[in-house]
């Protein structure tokens, strides 16, 4: 297949993006973008969740009405994506009047289906996990993700009918190859589908718990859950029963991209849904680790709540998207450290790629004009660059990105290596001309490949060094099926003098 739908978790609307939500939809990205680089058409669908009681309390603290208020948190969200160089096909609202009539025709489907019944229930609520908890979950009597004691609550409900869903979804979740990673993660699925208390579950709130929401057909008393809201937003976005081109397209989605903590509601309550519907599950689930900041978990308390925004305007998009995907591991917890941001980046970005592309267009300008010579690369080099492009790929479909950073900085640190050992400008001095101009192309090839490699993590530091190598392709229309992606620097081709492609963070300027 010639395409790939990736979506991330949509945001809840209740307050403005920080730098968690940036890390889920920056690696969503980075899969959209890679996989253009392999030839695919991709379809990437993010967005915000803007029903719930959070959001009616969080804008009447506002003084907003709920649709003043969201509407002003998807632009802060829009923003925030636009300058971290996050590209979606699609952002998608749940306040959409096209995804309101989806989940209302989904719900009427299980409705007619006999998959959805009314029902008395009494249970512990939390509002901050939008989920009703056992006993058992809690710690010291209060929800051990968002520290605050759940509310009793007794409603005459709809219920789904999970429990007619569980062989299948066993079925589901042992296929191979797995459809939910990292492995460990459904095996936690897998054990949670295995307990007894994980029964039908609450699909609708009374109206007078909760308001704002979109309406059970024909029950006007009855307002939809927010997980069945949300969770829908995966086939609105590719056109369920709007267009029918497109959905048939692009379902089903080739990837969820989603935190890990709402791993059980992507990899039990959504296929059952599906199931529900008779529309195929989706591909596959990954369930990412978080992100703390400075070693810490974000907090307004301790007022380490980062805005993107922020860190874009002092340190660059590129800087915070090769951080985060350089430094941590995609399926663990990882940590921004600013400290540690300078410093890598400095290290791998200014001195590691900037001062080789410096130094080798520099060279050419001097002795060449600025034109690639006509001379014979060095082959071993260039073998050595593409099995490291290899293993770059072998990382890359398995969501290694630190991994394929480190094999692509092994084409950078060898393409160093190789100019200060045979040392151009002294092959120059001795009227080696041909020899030390072979040493700058073959740099340049090697430099040309990493940069391509590195675009799906830094577009626009990528995009600067194929420009100043002398492509005029636009980055994002090649793939590894092009010439420039294959080819090693062809001669004859001028190259650009336009200064350092990265400028050092410098600390001092980092001081508040």
């Amino acid at each position: 297949m010639n395409k790939y739908y990736v979506t991330t978790a949509i945001d809840y609307a209740n307050a403005a993006p920080h730098i968690g939500h940036a890390y889920e939809k920056i690696a969503a990205d980075i899969i959209a973008r890679y996989q253009k680089l392999l030839g695919k058409e991709v379809f990437f669908l993010t967005g915000t969740d803007e029903h719930g009681i959070k959001v009616e309390k969080a804008a009447k603290a506002a003084g907003l009405t709920p649709e003043q208020f969201v509407d002003n948190n998807a632009s802060k969200f829009k923003e925030a994506w636009k300058r971290l160089l996050i590209e979606p096909n699609y952002f998608i609202r749940t306040t959409e009047d096209r995804h309101k009539n989806v989940v209302q025709q989904v719900f009427s489907k299980m409705l007619a289906k006999g998959d959805v019944y009314k029902g008395s229930y009494t249970g512990l609520y939390c509002e901050g996990c939008e989920d009703f908890l056992r006993e058992r979950d809690l710690v010291n009597g209060v929800c051990p993700n968002h520290k605050a004691a759940p509310k009793e609550v007794k409603e005459e409900n709809y219920f789904f009918r999970l429990s007619s869903y569980k062989d299948k979804l066993r079925t589901w979740l042992n296929s191979e190859p797995s459809p939910v990673l990292p492995i460990g993660r459904r095996q936690e699925v897998l054990n949670q589908l295995e307990d007894p208390e994980l029964t039908d579950f609450s699909i609708t709130r009374s109206r007078s718990a909760l308001t704002w929401g979109i309406p059970v057909p024909n029950e006007p008393d009855q307002v939809i859950y927010v997980w069945i809201d949300a969770l829908t937003n995966y086939i609105t976005g590719a056109g369920y029963l709007s267009d029918e081109e497109s959905f048939k397209k692009w379902w089903p989605a080739d990837l969820h991209v989603i935190g890990k903590d709402i791993t059980k509601f992507h990899a039990i309550y959504w296929p059952a849904m599906l199931m529900s519907i008779d529309v195929q599950v989706p591909n596959l689930v990954f369930g990412h680790g978080f992100i703390t900041v400075e070693g810490q978990k974000m907090s307004k308390t301790l007022g380490n709540v980062l805005d993107p925004i922020w860190l874009c305007d002092k340190y660059g998009a590129d800087s915070i998207r090769y951080f985060l995907f350089a430094a941590n591991t995609f399926d663990q917890d990882g940590d921004f450290s600013r400290a540690d941001m300078i410093n890598q980046c400095n290290s791998h970005l200014a001195n590691g790629l900037g001062n080789l592309l410096n130094r080798a267009v520099s060279l050419m300008e001097r002795n060449f004009e600025s034109k690639v010579p006509d001379v014979i690369q060095d082959q071993k080099c260039l073998s050595m660059t593409e099995e490291c492009a290899t293993k770059y790929h072998e990382m890359m479909v398995q969501f290694e990105f630190a991994k394929a950073v480190r094999a692509v900085f092994d084409i950078v640190d060898e393409a160093n290596k190789y100019i200060n050992d045979n040392k151009p400008w002294a092959l120059f001095k001795e009227g080696k001309k041909e020899e030390g101009g072979a040493v700058i192309a073959t740099a340049m090839s090697m430099m040309k490949k990493a940069a391509l490699l590195l675009a799906p993590i830094t577009p626009d530091l990528s995009a600067k060094i194929i420009d100043q190598l002398g492509y005029d392709t636009e980055l994002s229309s090649i793939s590894v099926n092009s010439p420039e992606y294959k080819n090693p620097i062809p001669a004859g081709q001028l190259v650009r003098n336009k200064g350092p492609v990265f400028k050092r963070i410098e600390e001092e300027k980092d001081k508040e």
